[in-house]
């Protein structure tokens, strides 16, 4: 079960579209690792370490769980974004949320806005936190907080401006999982 997590995140521009995403994963320091995609579950008792801190548990080859937003274009000059959100209990030994959201034209501070939004939304549901949905998220955010319920929420973007000569352009926004 993990204990630790981290963000990270990367933009790599090729004429290839796999190429592409290789040096996205490298951009974000992770592409040494086996990457395997989980859903949006944060295991209780996982807290967040900073990514200089998590890149040193990374061992070359091993099988890296993560939750990963991916998007890419080859359009000049399209906005392309990915975004990750988390929420995290009062409660370390309850489970958190993450959310991950790609799009185009929004930028990384609306990225991150939203998917700390999503995250924060999931978790308070199954909270039984009272909110309203229509709210906008600034005010929602101090309600969570104030709940007692909800004691973190945290994000990460990554945009990028599709290459003028028409190179893929793919970004990530990744939270990686830490065993140990």
């Amino acid at each position: 079960m993990p204990r630790k997590m981290f963000f990270t995140r990367g933009v790599g521009r090729h004429k290839q579209q796999l190429q592409s995403f290789e040096l996205a994963l490298r951009n974000a320091g992770i592409e040494r690792c086996n990457i395997v995609t989980v859903s949006s579950i944060v295991p209780p008792n996982c807290r967040i370490i900073s990514r200089e801190r998590g890149m040193k548990e990374l061992k070359p080859g091993q099988i890296t769980y993560c939750v990963m937003a991916r998007n890419r274009t080859n359009e000049p000059n399209r906005l392309v974004g990915a975004a990750i959100g988390v929420a995290l209990p009062k409660d370390s030994s309850s489970h958190g949320y993450i959310s991950e959201h790609h799009c185009f034209g929004l930028t990384a501070k609306k990225l991150e806005e939203y998917t700390e939004d999503l995250a924060a939304t999931m978790l308070a549901t199954t909270l039984g936190v009272e909110f309203d949905p229509d709210t906008a998220w600034d005010t929602r955010k101090q309600e969570y907080k104030m709940s007692g319920q909800i004691v973190r929420t945290q994000s990460i973007a990554q945009t990028a401006e599709g290459d003028k000569n028409g190179l893929w352009t793919t970004v990530i926004a990744v939270v990686i999982f830490c065993e140990k």
